[in-house]
């Protein structure tokens, strides 16, 4: 990545930390470098692509959670915790990852790091790509309700219980525990451990039929 490039993104990235993924625009990005948008084109493409290096930089911030060596439970949960903190250091990061396939060139290694590790677990191969999907999909819902400030100190589905005339008998027999005061680490960390129950569930001895 050339010098101004990389100037380019940081400016994205700035912005966005500071002022939401929305106040990211060709112009703002320009006037954050010093420069006319026009002269951004050269070095970024568009606003697209400005947008991909940006996806990019967020992989990027991940794969130094994996380690050569490393089994697929640790690879699991290095990423997801990873993930999580790089969540709150870019609170746009959910959005932007929801929003956008991963064809970047370090989106599609930390994709391909989860299949590898599914595969290592004994994940029949026809599987894979589904599993690759919710956990990507749960690590980065979950980051991105703390971040949006879904999740409150309790659990903010309990009052809907209290609303006059309409008959909510779940929410009745479940009010005790939805006032509940949450710790939303211990619940990462037990949503994580049923993941991976999910994965052993799947999971074929050696020398299993794939069929």
């Amino acid at each position: 990545m050339t010098d101004r490039k990389q100037e380019i993104l940081a400016a994205a990235v700035a912005i966005a930390d500071e002022l939401g993924l929305d106040a990211v625009s060709m112009r703002s990005v320009a006037e954050r470098v010093g420069v006319t948008p026009m002269a951004l084109y050269p070095h970024i493409g568009s606003k697209s692509a400005l947008l991909d290096a940006m996806l990019e930089h967020l992989a990027g911030e991940l794969l130094p959670a994996v380690a050569a060596g490393d089994s697929w439970r640790e690879q699991l949960y290095g990423l997801a915790y990873a993930a999580r903190e790089m969540s709150r250091r870019h609170p746009w990061a959910g959005i932007l990852i929801f929003a956008r396939p991963s064809v970047a060139g370090d989106a599609v290694r930390v994709t391909d790091v989860v299949y590898q590790g599914l595969l290592e677990a004994g994940v029949p191969e026809p599987e894979v790509p589904r599993l690759e999907r919710l956990i990507s999909t749960f690590v980065v819902g979950y980051a991105l309700s703390e971040t949006a400030g879904r999740f409150g100190t309790r659990d903010p589905r309990g009052t809907r219980g209290q609303l006059p005339d309409v008959p909510l008998p779940g929410h009745a027999r479940l009010q005790r525990w939805l006032e509940e005061k949450r710790d939303w680490d211990e619940e990462f960390a037990a949503d994580l451990r049923d993941l991976e129950l999910i994965i052993e569930a799947k999971a074929q001895p050696p020398g299993g039929d794939d069929h």
